[in-house]
């Protein structure tokens, strides 16, 4: 029988759609045995395959702007404005397998190797370790270091990890797309959603994350450069990839009117997961009955 995988792709908050992508497909009776991960798609990736799916769907849909404003970890010379220590607090609160081999489901976890600039697949040790890895976001999150190496996000690398999945045991692979662009545009000014809900950070972090409200000469601020530099490289690279490497469904989200940083928004975009699984279900069983 064909070994069911999932290709699950990097796009920073806009990856929760993984979540409802997952619950969708249960439904409709196709459950995945080889999952591959790419940094919000491994976060998401290893709590399905660890069993502990709703535990993080309900720390999702609880995530309010005030209390994501409470994780954010800011270090000096950490690499990032978030130095992850709540990263792995979450993991451990989810209470996953320790390790990767102790999984129920086939799992690969993507990095990318900050000295050389390789793929990397993270297939065996630390569960933690690897996630951890894999969601490493320039700019954003700092770097993690696994067996000696320094790690940043797998999107740099392989965003969509198709090639992982089949690499790994998958015959027939479902890949989502968090960061799809459907309507042609890859960034649009942001209207101030995040506005009054920064008092909590030191001032030049609030300053930084606050949207820019101006006319069209008015520069962008810091987490619309940094969310659209993110997407103007993953989607160059998605497409290189993808060409040689297609999934039998590409399942792309409609997400682009939010930021790779707006987490806080679990419900809208776990509904979007399910809407794609449903848009293409009939593609979707023709190929697990072929």
């Amino acid at each position: 029988m064909a070994q069911v995988g999932l290709a699950l792709g990097s796009g920073g908050a806009r990856g929760w759609c993984h979540i409802g992508v997952l619950h969708e497909l249960h439904e409709i009776g196709v459950k995945p045995q080889v999952i591959a991960g790419c940094s919000m798609g491994a976060l998401v990736g290893a709590a399905y395959a660890g069993g502990k799916l709703e535990a993080l769907e309900t720390w999702v849909r609880g995530l309010t702007p005030t209390r994501l404003l409470g994780l954010i970890d800011v270090r000096p010379g950490s690499g990032g404005i978030v130095a992850g220590s709540e990263i792995m607090t979450l993991l451990d609160d989810l209470d996953l397998p320790e390790r990767i081999e102790d999984l129920d489901l086939v799992f690969a976890a993507v990095a990318t190797d900050m000295e050389t600039g390789r793929e990397i697949w993270l297939r065996e040790g630390s569960l933690k370790d690897a996630v951890r890895a894999s969601v490493a976001l320039p700019g954003v999150i700092s770097p993690h270091r696994v067996n000696g190496h320094w790690m940043l996000d797998g999107g740099l690398t392989n965003p969509v990890p198709v090639s992982t999945a089949r690499a790994i045991g998958a015959d027939v692979i479902f890949a989502v797309n968090p960061n799809a662009k459907l309507h042609g545009k890859l960034w649009t000014r942001q209207t101030g959603r995040l506005e009054g809900k920064l008092d909590a950070l030191p001032e030049w972090l609030g300053q930084a994350l606050s949207p820019v409200v101006g006319d069209a000469t008015t520069p962008p601020g810091y987490a619309e450069v940094v969310s659209t530099a993110i997407d103007v490289m993953t989607e160059q690279i998605r497409r290189a990839r993808l060409a040689g490497e297609p999934p039998q469904v590409l399942l792309n989200a409609d997400l682009s009117h939010l930021s790779v940083l707006e987490f806080s928004c679990g419900d809208e975009i776990i509904r979007e997961g399910r809407r794609i699984v449903e848009a293409q279900q009939q593609q979707i069983l023709d190929c697990t009955e072929a």
